[in-house]
């Protein structure tokens, strides 16, 4: 006896039912029988013309359209309703229109990441741009929207500081649901997910999301379709041989520039980020995060705002970018074939607050895509980074893992903090023209702490020589004798007398050469400051004296007669100097080969 599936049981016909039905069809298609703007006509593109509709007519009941990409380079319809007006919802005086999306596409989806800066239409004329969500796991796609009269104010150069405004904007509905900024998708495109998983935070911080791989860049890509309120529009953080790019929605356009997001991507203010066209690949739905996969092509212009109510590009103008050379090589002393070698190119967008996050993702992924990478992986660093009317500042150190990190993240966080204490100066903007580095691989764990120092004598006079020897204890590996003889300089006063022997760490907390470090110090004194670091693979000798030394605005003074240090001692409350009772004097260095740590002091009685 032959039966159809699920006869005699309701439920399961129901069940084989739903599984042939595609479940966003289906959730349209009863989202639509209550949308009260089906009736209104949708235009299938933007109008011709700008004609803005005045924010004080808005009210409930209003039905507009907005235009998106969802799949390509050609902005598509999606109805709207306006629910209201929130005043002052986004900061003092910063409104926002709240609306719901109709349409088989936007009802599936839900609010998209890169849906940011979509244009609202009410009869024709300009009302604004989708900018925020309302609720993460909202049934239904609410979104809120930016007046345009407010984004013309970025144009026109009325701005006013983004982050205090923001922070009002992503605060509690009235239902208690969370209202925060459209994300915009950050597509990492040569990095890999444990890059991503590591650094993440500090872009999601910004109201990016990152989303690696999904997505390409192709700047020689020329793309004629023109730039359109709807276009796919993004903006170059790094791009070379790895890229990195925010997209969001053009709003508005004229023949010289163009508004876009309805909000800010970075809270930065002043920017300078290469503008590209973009094509959206796909849009993925998920109740999550959805958004869309991106690939950039040719380049338009330049962002040059970031501001509340969105970022503003300016055609034809080119944003400066700061190009990187990295040199990465196989340890040449290893045995079998040649050292493999590996060379990264790439260019990474000029901004205080932002370059040395770029710069440390970069080359922690410089290092970590090639065959060389490990957990115990050690590398030595060499190179500079050139400042403009600056000399260069060197780099150079033995990057290892520790208890913390693999030494890959240690060389990427070094390079960081060089380039945070060069934005940081605080009186003028540096101009940062590129950045040289080569790194050689020297194996595994390549440290060594200092075990024992023995001096060939310990009574001198000013002018003998002192023949130094240490034995360091690297991990893993045998003992290694240092010898160096150093020279007690003539007129060293007489008494008992420190001899400071250890690693670069203890020679610049002696010297004070990192004395000022996080002041506000000039940018020629942070250059000369970091190039007056000591090396992490070299042990130095330092001689101490009882005299007074004075560390001024990141200078060094030796030996300061007491007069002039109680003149000096009046401006330690405004953190410009630190005084020490002991002056400092480098008496040599010696190769380690390791990364040193540790440090011995000896007495030595002068005659």
């Amino acid at each position: 006896m032959s039966h159809t599936p699920g006869h005699g049981r309701p439920w399961l016909r129901l069940l084989i039912s739903w599984t042939f039905l595609v479940p966003g069809w289906v959730t349209c298609t009863l989202a639509q029988s209550a949308n009260p703007c089906s009736s209104a006509s949708v235009p299938l593109s933007p109008p011709a013309t700008t004609v803005v509709f005045p924010l004080l007519e808005v009210h409930r009941g209003l039905c507009g359209v907005a235009y998106t990409v969802f799949e390509g380079v050609n902005p598509e319809p999606m109805q709207v309703e306006i629910l209201g007006l929130l005043k002052n919802s986004r900061g003092p005086g910063q409104d926002m229109i709240l609306a719901r999306l109709h349409g088989l596409k936007p009802e599936y989806t839900g609010v998209v990441a890169g849906m940011s800066g979509s244009p609202v239409y009410v009869d024709g004329k300009l009302l604004g741009a989708l900018s925020f969500r309302i609720g993460q796991f909202s049934k239904e796609p609410i979104a809120g929207i930016t007046p345009i009269e407010e984004m013309f104010a970025v144009r026109d150069g009325a701005t006013v500081d983004s982050a205090e405004t923001l922070k009002s904007a992503a605060s509690a509905a009235p239902d208690g649901a969370s209202v925060t900024p459209i994300e915009t998708p950050l597509v990492f495109s040569g990095f890999s997910q444990e890059t991503i998983d590591r650094f993440g935070d500090r872009f999601r911080a910004l109201g990016l999301t990152p989303v690696m791989g999904l997505g390409a860049a192709a700047s020689d890509l020329h793309q004629p379709e023109p730039i359109v309120p709807g276009s796919a529009i993004s903006a170059i953080l790094v791009r070379g041989d790895l890229s990195m790019a925010g997209t969001c929605t053009v709003s508005y356009v004229d023949k010289s520039s163009l508004l876009a997001c309805g909000h800010p991507i970075t809270q930065f203010g002043h920017i300078s980020f290469p503008m590209t066209k973009a094509t959206v690949l796909a849009t993925l739905p998920s109740p999550l995060n959805a958004f869309k996969i991106i690939a950039t092509t040719e380049t338009a212009g330049q962002f040059t705002e970031d501001r509340n109510a969105a970022i503003l590009g300016r055609f034809g103008e080119s944003a400066r970018m700061i190009p990187v050379e990295i040199d990465i090589t196989g340890d040449p002393g290893a045995p079998g074939a040649a050292a493999p070698k590996k060379n990264v190119h790439f260019e990474v967008a000029d901004n205080k607050d932002l370059t040395p996050s770029l710069m440390l993702v970069s080359i922690f992924q410089s290092l970590q895509q090639n065959n060389l990478a490990s957990a115990e992986a050690s590398y030595r660093m060499t190179g500079e980074m050139t400042v403009d009317g600056q000399r260069p500042v060197k780099l150079d150190a033995v990057m290892v893992p520790n208890e913390l990190n693999p030494a890959a993240i240690n060389a990427a966080l070094y390079v960081n903090e060089r380039f945070s204490r060069i934005y940081g100066n605080s009186t003028e903007k540096p101009v940062i023209s590129g950045l040289k580095l080569t790194l050689s691989s020297v194996g595994p764990t390549h440290s060594a702490t200092l075990d024992s120092v023995r001096l060939s004598q310990t009574e001198v006079r000013p002018g003998d020589a002192i023949d130094v020897e240490a034995t360091l204890r690297p991990v893993r590996s045998a003992p290694v004798i240092l010898r160096l003889s150093v020279k007690i300089p003539s007129g060293t006063p007489p008494g008992d007398l420190r001899l400071v022997v250890g690693d670069g760490a203890t020679a610049d907390r002696i010297s004070l050469s990192g004395g000022t470090q996080g002041q506000n110090i000039s940018l020629p004194d942070a250059v000369s400051q970091l190039n007056r670091a000591h090396t992490n693979h070299r042990m130095y000798v330092t001689l101490l004296t009882h005299d007074v030394q004075t560390s001024l605005e990141g200078g060094t003074m030796r030996m300061v007669p007491l007069s002039l240090a109680n003149v000096y001692e009046s401006q330690r409350s405004e953190q410009k100097i630190q005084q020490t009772g002991e002056s400092s004097e480098e008496l040599g260095s010696v190769e380690g080969g390791f990364a040193l740590s540790g440090s011995q002091v000896l007495v030595i009685k002068v005659k």
